[in-house]
């Protein structure tokens, strides 16, 4: 029997959530086809030295409950908004790289730059204005490459 993806499935189920091999078509549905077409999510999930057996597990159900469970979630919020939400958490956190993949998402799903820009001036009145500053680095780099 094999073993199930996370506690929310059974050892039986399949389908596209539960493969993350699916991805593109995944993202496609979401909206950032492009996004993921530069930027793919290999070198996160491929094994580093030293790392446990299950380092690959967690990849994957993390991979899979953020591209498959909360991105096609749809009804109340768009990609663009959520783009948007994604930004500020990831400027919020610090967490840089993430920050400069959810601006590109944000981006290509349809927020413009100035939209980005002014996540920015909210997370420097909430989360203070050296994160904000960091962060804000991270944008215009992605700015100028698209540029």
């Amino acid at each position: 029997m094999t073993q199930p993806c996370c506690t929310r499935c059974s050892p039986r189920e399949t389908g596209p959530r539960h493969d993350p091999r699916v991805r593109p078509r995944l993202l496609r549905s979401a909206g950032i086809r492009r996004a993921a077409a530069r930027h793919t999510l290999e070198p996160f999930l491929a094994a580093t030295p030293g790392e446990p057996a299950n380092g690959a597990d967690f990849k994957r159900i993390a991979t899979i409950q953020a591209f498959t469970d909360a991105w096609p979630r749809t009804d109340d919020l768009d990609h663009r908004t959520r783009g948007l939400v994604s930004v500020a958490i990831a400027a919020t956190l610090g967490t840089l790289e993430p920050l400069r993949g959810q601006i590109r998402i944000a981006l290509n799903s349809g927020a413009t730059a100035r939209e980005v820009v002014e996540v920015f001036v909210q997370v420097a009145a909430y989360a203070g204005v050296a994160r904000a500053f960091e962060g804000y680095g991270v944008a215009a780099a992605v700015f100028a490459e698209r540029a």
